[in-house]
């Protein structure tokens, strides 16, 4: 039996999983993509999963993406308490945290934001 590395708990991390290196097209050009596998759980991915979800224009310009690739750089706060996830969210070249709570959660924001761009 193949040993599964990313947290029992989510039992949602599966549909993720499932659908790696899907890319679904839509309509004027927009398309998505989705990455994800699991990897030994640490301090920045304390789930277990690096994934990327984006949303791509007609030109293959990146316009939405969650993903824990790489840390989050907040602007710098004098007494603020720093996040030691990679959880964020890329939107056009702004990005900001994300707060993942469970790869169910992460697909239903993901579609939202979509819905929201190309509405």
């Amino acid at each position: 039996m193949k040993k599964k590395i990313y947290s029992e708990e989510d039992s949602s991390l599966e549909t993720l999983l499932e659908l790696n290196g899907e890319i679904f097209p839509m309509d004027n050009g927009y398309w998505t993509k989705i990455e994800a596998y699991p990897v030994e759980p640490d301090k920045h991915i304390p789930h277990g999963i690096r994934y990327s979800l984006t949303l791509h224009d007609k030109y293959n310009y990146r316009i939405l993406g969650f993903d824990n690739a790489h840390a989050y750089k907040p602007k710098r706060k004098k007494y603020g308490a720093r996040k030691v996830t990679w959880d964020h969210k890329h939107k056009n070249e702004k990005t900001e945290p994300y707060e993942y709570e469970s790869a169910s959660e992460l697909l239903k924001d993901f579609w939202y934001e979509i819905e929201q761009i190309i509405a």
